[in-house]
């Protein structure tokens, strides 16, 4: 079996370039794990940004949610950025277990 039976040629060139890989079942891992890596970093980024604006991180504004310690917690903003930092936690823990699946 040849590579453009797997992936188009074009496909195969570009992910060839990227990786400086010439085997597929090499360079495909090698691309994921970047582009995971992209991923773990802009979730990150996301949890910097939410811990900034409430001085402090997730856990805490989780807990202090739940304790009722957190103002206007029902109004629209706080409310999404509680489910927008919970999605980026989650999608963290996501990724790093996608990244440790790969060879």
């Amino acid at each position: 079996m040849n590579t453009t039976d797997v992936i188009s040629k074009p496909v195969y060139q570009i992910l060839a370039d990227l990786t400086r890989e010439p085997r597929l079942e090499v360079a495909l891992p090698l691309a994921l794990k970047d582009w995971i890596r992209l991923q773990i970093g802009e979730a990150q980024a996301w949890q910097l940004q939410f811990q900034e604006r409430y001085g402090m991180e997730w856990p805490a504004f989780k807990q202090a949610w739940l304790d009722g310690r957190i103002s206007d917690k029902h109004s629209w903003d706080v409310e999404q950025d509680y489910w927008q930092w919970e999605a980026a936690v989650t999608d963290e823990q996501r990724l790093r277990e996608m990244l440790d699946s790969l060879p």
